[in-house]
């Protein structure tokens, strides 16, 4: 499984807000284009486009960014994280 967990901080809260974009904490060894397939998959949305970044934690944490028409906010309620 590549999606470990969905990052809720005041940071991603925003980040969700204003730029559509989720937090999710992977598995370390996930590709880019697996991550995006990954999501749009466990998720129904559509990916626009994925960044990632290894904490100093050791884990690495991606930045996705959903396509028009999809609301980052309604998927965080939909999923019970908000």
């Amino acid at each position: 499984m590549i999606v470990r967990r969905i990052l809720i901080t005041e940071k991603t809260l925003r980040l969700a807000e204003k730029e559509n974009k989720i937090t999710i904490i992977v598995d370390r060894t996930a590709t880019k284009k697996q991550i995006a397939d990954e999501v749009a998959r466990l998720y129904n949305v559509k990916v626009d486009k994925v960044n990632t970044v290894i904490t100093p934690q050791g884990e690495k944490k991606a930045y996705v960014k959903l396509a028009e028409g999809y609301n980052a906010m309604d998927l965080l309620s939909r999923l019970g994280v908000l």
